[in-house]
């Protein structure tokens, strides 16, 4: 008999719009060389349409018969995704939760110097580290004080272990970063730098997007995590909430 180490169900999600997301867009349409917000990144909150947006994610995961909703809610301490986190628990029917945590290695990847810059920003002041990450590629380029996905990846696999601890048979939402999601998906699915960039070239994660596996018994000798959906919107368009798909930070931007 196999001993089920993994939740039943796990969703991954991106937060909502943020103002941030409203700010960086302004600017690269303006061609300005920063982005014009104050807060901090972890201070940057939901747009209205980011609280539209998390409202109808949170509808969703509400209707859904009770034995198929999340049952722990895990979400990176950003505000974003904080305001998105509980803009689900407040539409999820009353029920017992195990778990409602901020877990700060679910936080956004860390831009370092690179923080606030748009992608002309980034060429104009900084043109050497332009230069280095092209050549050695998103993948594995870290900036000066922040981090590289091979970063993000390595914090993640210890969530994934605290996971498959504590809460083995769960159903498990997620809800973190656009660069989260996607290293997420490189270890659920055993991808590898080509596989996974190749996904984020494809696509920047949609917010509120949901990506979702199921435990299945028979991938190798204890099961495994098996993807149903990847970034699922169905959930907005049905409700006629507008879909956006920009990433948070020019360190995001498509190589």
């Amino acid at each position: 008999m196999i001993q089920n180490n993994w939740p039943t169900r796990l969703w991954l999600t991106r937060h909502g719009q943020s103002a941030g997301n409203v700010a960086r867009d302004a600017a690269e349409a303006a061609r300005q060389l920063s982005i014009d917000i104050a807060a901090r990144d972890v201070d940057v909150p939901l747009s209205a349409l980011g609280q539209r947006q998390s409202a109808a994610m949170g509808a969703w995961f509400g209707a859904l018969p009770e034995p198929e909703r999340p049952n722990v809610v895990l979400f990176s301490p950003y505000l974003r995704a904080r305001q998105t986190a509980h803009a689900v628990l407040d539409l999820l029917p009353r029920g017992p939760m195990l778990e409602v945590l901020a877990d700060e290695r679910l936080r956004e990847k860390e831009f370092g110097i690179l923080d606030r810059l748009t992608v002309m920003g980034i060429r104009e002041k900084y043109p050497e580290l332009a230069e280095q990450r092209s050549h050695v590629g998103k993948f594995y380029f870290r900036p000066p004080g922040g981090e590289s996905w091979c970063d993000v990846i390595l914090r993640l696999r210890s969530v994934l272990d605290t996971i498959c601890l504590e809460y083995a048979g769960a159903r498990v939402l997620i809800v973190a970063h656009q660069v989260i999601v996607n290293c997420f998906r490189y270890l659920l699915e055993g991808l590898d730098e080509e596989a996974i960039l190749a996904i984020d070239r494809a696509g920047d994660v949609p917010n509120c997007g949901i990506t979702d596996y199921r435990f299945d018994t028979h991938p190798g000798q204890h099961g495994r995590l098996l993807l149903v959906k990847a970034n699922l919107v169905a959930p907005l368009e049905a409700s006629g909430t507008p879909v956006t798909r920009r990433p948070d930070r020019p360190g995001a931007a498509k190589s």
